[in-house]
């Protein structure tokens, strides 16, 4: 199932500081509240970087650094001076969110994303998952895999890893503890 977005009659205007992407606008409320983009927060709405680039691809965002638009590529390229891993997250989260998943970031469990099955939502439902999204040429210890497991089994969550290969293809592992 993708995710279908309501058409907007008017792009969310939002505003990007350098370190955060916010709306205070209706707009943005309103998808809040039928698709959960973003955090509700000081009476405006707080978009995760990749939640931002995946509205900005949907041409659903119109995002401005002072008096200047954004495009995808520009917000891209200054994501990645802050986050170098942004282009794998951005993947997952867009491949989750158009198989129709909500994805939510997770840093409260040491993890990027939280997902919650479709047709639950955040604050109303628990997430199923702790999500870790890695390229397939990144080196992943047994001890950080081991470390990883324990924060979603301490979560009572399952883990799932998002491995993008150099297409950009997502396949997912899920791992779960079992009892003899």
């Amino acid at each position: 199932m993708k995710t279908k977005l309501k058409p907007a009659k008017t792009k969310i205007k939002a505003i990007f500081t350098g370190e955060s992407i916010y709306s205070n606008k209706k707009e943005a409320f309103a998808l809040y509240e039928q698709s959960r983009f973003g955090e509700p927060k000081e009476g405006k709405i707080f978009y995760s970087f990749p939640e931002a680039l995946y509205l900005l691809e949907k041409n659903k965002i119109e995002i401005t650094e002072g008096k200047k638009k954004i495009s995808f590529e520009k917000l891209l390229q200054e994501l990645k001076k802050q986050d170098n891993r942004i282009q794998t997250k951005y993947a997952v989260f867009k491949d989750m969110r158009d198989r129709g998943y909500i994805v939510k970031t997770a840093l409260k469990f040491g993890a990027e994303f939280r997902v919650y099955d479709k047709g639950k939502k955040p604050g109303q439902e628990h997430a199923k998952w702790i999500l870790y999204p890695v390229k397939e040429s990144d080196n992943l210890t047994w001890h950080d895999f081991s470390a990883k497991n324990r924060v979603a089994h301490s979560t009572k969550k399952n883990l799932l890893i998002a491995i993008m290969d150099e297409e950009n293809d997502v396949t997912y592992y899920v791992c779960q503890w079992l009892k003899p």
